[in-house]
């Protein structure tokens, strides 16, 4: 849980340079499927990220300023999840976005991160890497899942 608050919350440190200077608050995109196939699954992460905000918050949030969660819902459609992240990037002006539980939803959203320059932190990989220069995986092996679940229910 601790590398998943670091990972996190030094993502969104870094990406505080994209936000305005005069913000109250720093925006952070949450791109999870609350509705559709795919909720059941996606809705725990939105629950995990809301929690890992409001922790941080209580701590003094990031840099001197709060962090504010944007929750959209891509509802479990692959093209709407490019949509989703453009709204996040355009219209509610994010710092970063988590989310896109699955490849195919991440193969709709880094087109659309890649040319608004934003950032995008999803899970699901053996190790924290850069898979491009706006997106990375953090780590969530299934011990990790299991232990997030329980806390979470």
């Amino acid at each position: 849980m601790n590398i998943i608050k670091s990972t996190v919350f030094g993502a969104v440190i870094a990406a505080t340079s994209c936000a305005t200077a005069m913000a109250e608050t720093i925006k952070v995109g949450i791109l999870h499927s609350l509705s559709g196939t795919m909720a059941i699954s996606a809705s725990t992460l939105k629950d995990t990220m809301l929690m890992l905000i409001e922790e941080q918050n209580a701590k003094g949030g990031v840099l001197g300023k709060q962090l504010e969660a944007v929750v959209v819902d891509p509802a479990s459609d692959c093209p709407t999840f490019g949509a989703k992240a453009r709204e996040l990037l355009t219209q509610h002006d994010v710092a970063a976005m988590f989310g896109c539980w699955t490849s195919v939803s991440r193969k709709n959203v880094l087109p659309v991160v890649e040319e608004l320059n934003g950032l995008l932190f999803t899970l699901f990989s053996t190790k924290v890497k850069k898979v491009r220069k706006t997106c990375f995986t953090t780590v969530l092996r299934q011990t990790n899942r299991r232990s997030l679940q329980r806390i979470i229910s």
